[in-house]
């Protein structure tokens, strides 16, 4: 299988050339030619070819065993089939043909969007989970020689932990308890990742889907939650209300003058509104002698209309008796 070549960034292949090796490869060939042609016109055409030859060599030498790892890359090499380093970030050196580049670890934060569609809660829901793991390499060699491809066994490790957690948990714990499971799904990921050397930074749930009528039927239940809860406030209200009207009476039993004053007071509010009609029990009439101070205000009320005849104006008094 014929290996690819790369001049540029982003996913290198394993013989990746490096722009400053390309530079110095093209300069030492300018030169070869340019000795060559020397050599040809002093010494001999032979000798002008081994030179050129020579020269070739090198370059091609120089062209595949300069390297580049930028500042967040790592780089593996093996030398015959064995480990023999981790090189960069910056310049290094391989001895092409020996060595071979299996792997460019980059160790920044990496970011995987993961799912779990149609997963039995503990209860027997089925629900859709979208979640984001953040996740970072802290071993290249780990990551390069322990596991095939990490960044795939990194996904599917979420994956499978998300299913797991979902399978024992309830849906309302996972409805309510987000925080809780993105600490849990850390715990798990992080344990099965770390041998390969993946460290895991964080968990984010994104969003949680449940059945369109298992979504209707918990509506209609919190609805029913809050109606009993409004009646339930509504209920201590009434028994406050009856508590302070007791102890209200237990006041005026002691102290029938206080009585007195609070229906006479009740008695005045009612006749200043306009068209009031107010029902006095006559047992409260003789009691408190309603009757005389319900005439004296019927009185007032006439005094009043004649007042305003008088001075040649209309009365708007009305016998409120």
């Amino acid at each position: 299988m014929a290996k690819k070549f790369s001049f540029s960034g982003g996913k290198r292949s394993n013989m990746h050339v490096a722009p400053v090796a390309l530079v110095a490869f093209l300069a030492i060939e300018i030169v070869a030619v340019i000795g060559a042609n020397l050599l040809e016109a002093a010494v001999s055409e032979t000798a002008a070819a081994i030179c050129f030859l020579v020269t070739t060599l090198v370059a091609f030498y120089i062209l595949f065993a300069w390297q580049i790892a930028k500042q967040w890359e790592k780089a593996v090499v093996l030398r015959l089939g064995k480990f023999r380093g981790i090189y960069g970030p910056g310049l290094f050196w391989i001895v092409p043909v020996l060595d071979t580049i299996v792997a460019w670890i980059d160790h920044r934060v990496m970011v995987t969007p993961f799912r779990a569609e149609k997963t039995l809660t503990k209860d027997t829901v089925p629900v859709d989970v979208d979640a984001v793991l953040f996740w970072m390499v802290f071993d290249a060699e780990k990551a390069a020689l322990e596991v095939e491809d990490y960044r795939a066994a990194v996904s599917w490790a979420a994956q499978t932990a998300l299913r797991e957690i979902i399978g024992q948990k309830e849906l309302a714990e996972i409805l309510t308890g987000r925080a809780a499971m993105d600490e849990e799904l850390q715990r798990i990921i992080d344990e099965r990742t770390t041998p390969w050397g993946v460290s895991v930074q964080s968990v984010e749930i994104r969003d949680i889907v449940i059945p369109p009528n298992l979504e209707e039927a918990m509506s209609r239940r919190a609805q029913a939650e809050r109606e009993r809860q409004a009646r339930v406030i509504l209920g201590q209200s009434e028994v406050e209300i009856a508590e302070s009207f007791s102890e209200a009476a237990k006041a005026y039993a002691e102290n029938p003058t206080a009585l007195h004053l609070r229906a006479m007071n009740m008695l005045f509010e009612g006749l200043k509104e306009k068209g009031a009609l107010v029902i006095v029990p006559s047992s409260a009439v003789e009691t408190m002698n309603l009757g005389g101070l319900s005439g004296l205000v019927s009185l007032s009320g006439y005094q009043g209309q004649a007042e305003s005849l008088a001075d040649g104006k209309p009365s708007a008094a009305v016998d409120k008796s």
